[in-house]
């Protein structure tokens, strides 16, 4: 957006506008119904990657959720509002992590075809959900975490493809454990950096009210 800091400093207008809030409502909706598709998909074929990114687009659709309820708020609330998504994104990282250590101690491959259709699907979704986002990607942290969780989930997309092209070729569930390391390791590198935007935005509008309010004071004291 012309004008803004690359750190994300979007204008309350831009945050609140009626096109940003139609297509966090349209990505809402279609990242609840690729949760059920993902989790009947993921339990059909055993994929660790599907089941994990099913997960996901459940966290995604409560963070676009998030993203509505505190768009009207000023910035310290959604600044506050990303902090506690970035945090549920780290969160989600160690939970694939542990999933996919649990599987591969049983050995058994998913089922390809499957994979590869739902993750087709998902691509498309996902893609389609980061368009619409595109324009609002440098935004205040909760603007940016809203466009990461969508750009990091057509990456996630297309490498669920590969692995059930891998677990096709090679009948083991590697590909598959592979692909869910991506998607802790996407998730935990998305954590990071909305947290540290968050916190900064947050310590920047704190001073900043704290300000306002001494200089209010002492306002009325001359007064």
């Amino acid at each position: 957006m012309a004008g803004c800091c690359s750190g994300g400093c979007a204008s309350g207008d831009a945050a609140v506008s009626p096109r940003y809030r139609k297509a966090l409502w349209i990505a809402l909706v279609i990242n609840a119904l690729m949760f059920l598709v993902e989790i009947l998909g993921g339990l059909a074929s055993g994929s660790v990657s599907l089941l994990a990114d099913a997960v996901d687009f459940a966290g995604d659709a409560a963070n676009y959720g998030l993203s509505l309820a505190v768009l009207a708020h000023g910035p310290l609330w959604r600044a506050r509002t990303a902090l506690v998504k970035g945090l549920s994104m780290g969160a989600y990282g160690v939970f694939v992590l542990a999933r996919a250590a649990w599987s591969a101690l049983s050995g058994m491959p998913p089922e390809p075809y499957t994979m590869g259709v739902i993750g087709a699907l998902a691509l498309t979704a996902n893609v389609s959900v980061a368009l619409m986002l595109f324009a609002y990607r440098e935004g205040d942290a909760n603007m940016r975490s809203v466009w990461l969780c969508s750009r990091n989930d057509a990456i996630v997309n297309v490498a669920i493809i590969v692995a059930a092209v891998g677990v096709l070729g090679t009948g083991t569930a590697w590909p598959d454990l592979a692909v869910a390391g991506i998607i802790a390791a996407l998730a935990l590198s998305a954590s990071v950096s909305v947290i540290r935007q968050a916190r900064r935005e947050i310590r920047r509008e704190t001073a900043r009210t704290g300000s306002d309010a001494t200089q209010k004071a002492s306002t009325g004291r001359r007064v």
